[in-house]
């Protein structure tokens, strides 16, 4: 049975009793949010691109929802939250949006093609905004602006990074494995334009049915074979070398064995440490599932999902998995002895995923976020280069 066959064999496993109060993991979790299903753009390989209307009706998240919703996701331990789309720029209320999670504690990320960054940034560096990502395509600028339909891009980028740095705010660049994408000419690019850091994001060739799918299937662009998924992969790791890469080589190492139909170390962190949330304030175990978990006004009802999947390659979800997965294991045995369960406090740790994931957060990890706060620290960014 390949990845893909095991995948779906977990997925429906999925609808099974749990017991709802059951101790939760106490460590934080992550929510990406989209606000709405509306783009200004025309990327050729995107379901909201403005021109293909695969999104259905205009949708924007309700505030007074958003803001009736934020002290469950608190209960629930959510305390990083990435605002994404569609376009979230384009909500009419996207800084109330930011500022209202910042305020119930929310760590607050946000993902922008950039055109309406130098309008916004300001307020959104007002109300609270941490981490901001932008997404560019290709090395080549022109080639980006043609892809996303938006001539001028350029320029509007370089202004929005320039003032979100000036606000304190670091910039990483989010770049879809595409045909678009020239690995080796990318640093020169990203570090001309003013980026701290890159990201990047495997396209999605197992859509579940979910209304929120991101990639169009049939762009030829995302349409990429499997040696060539491996080599782009391989053209990932060997950047690191030139610029500060965000996508842990574990996962990147994770992804590879996904693409080559291997056994995966390590399950999905969906629907337990990872949610995703809908301009319909619907939860998700991922963007790409076929049905919501429920509404976010039942999630205290709702126990967390955590029967092992790895039938997709979503890079949000594999990096925060590889990460997260050994320090979810510890935390669960200490539980588990606190029980007097010591058979399961023990096979809770003696893992080999578990010994992956801890040797990925130490040696690569860690590492970069003591480089990161001592140069916070001194009053400085932090280098583009992954060896400060």
């Amino acid at each position: 049975m390949d990845s893909k066959e095991q995948g779906i064999v977990w997925r429906d496993r999925l609808h099974v009793d749990r017991n709802a109060s059951e101790p939760q993991n106490p460590l934080p979790a992550v929510c990406d949010v989209s606000v709405t299903n509306l783009c200004n753009a025309a990327c050729d390989f995107c379901g909201f691109s403005r021109d293909k209307h695969l999104a259905g009706p205009r949708r924007y998240l309700e505030p007074d929802e958003f803001a009736r919703a934020l002290p469950i996701l608190r209960r629930r331990r959510i305390r990083y939250m990435t605002f994404q789309g569609g376009e979230p720029l384009v909500h009419p209320e996207i800084e109330s949006l930011v500022a209202l999670a910042t305020q119930a504690g929310m760590h607050c990320g946000l993902i922008t093609n950039g055109w309406f960054l130098p309008r916004h940034i300001e307020q959104l560096a007002a109300a609270g905004l941490k981490r901001l990502l932008i997404s560019i395509d290709s090395a080549d600028m022109s080639e980006h602006e043609l892809n996303r339909g938006l001539h001028g891009l350029e320029a509007r980028i370089v202004e929005g990074i320039a003032r979100a740095h000036a606000f304190g705010i670091p910039v990483c660049a989010s770049v879809t494995v595409s045909r678009l994408v020239r690995y080796d000419a990318l640093p020169e690019t990203l570090a001309r334009l003013g980026f701290d850091a890159v990201t990047f994001s495997y396209p999605r060739r197992e859509p579940f049915g979910s209304t929120s799918l991101v990639y169009d299937e049939k762009s030829a662009l995302v349409d990429l074979s499997r040696d060539e998924l491996l080599d782009a992969l391989g053209e990932i790791a060997n950047l690191k070398k030139r610029f500060r890469v965000m996508d842990p080589s574990a996962a990147l190492t994770e992804v590879a064995r996904f693409v080559r139909g291997e056994e995966q170390l390590i399950p999905c962190i969906g629907g337990s440490k990872y949610f995703y949330i809908d301009w319909n304030l619907d939860v998700w175990r991922c963007e790409a599932w076929s049905e919501p978990m429920g509404s976010v006004f039942d999630f205290d009802r709702i126990p967390d999902q955590r029967e092992p999947c790895n039938a997709c390659m979503m890079a949000c979800y594999r990096h925060a998995s590889v990460l997260m997965h050994g320090a979810i294991a510890a935390t669960d045995s200490v539980y588990a002895l606190g029980r007097g369960d010591f058979r399961v406090a023990v096979s809770s740790l003696f893992q080999r995923s578990v010994a992956y994931s801890l040797w990925a957060l130490s040696i690569e990890e860690l590492p970069r976020l003591a480089l990161t706060s001592l140069a916070g620290r001194i009053g400085r960014r932090p280098s583009l280069r992954q060896d400060l």
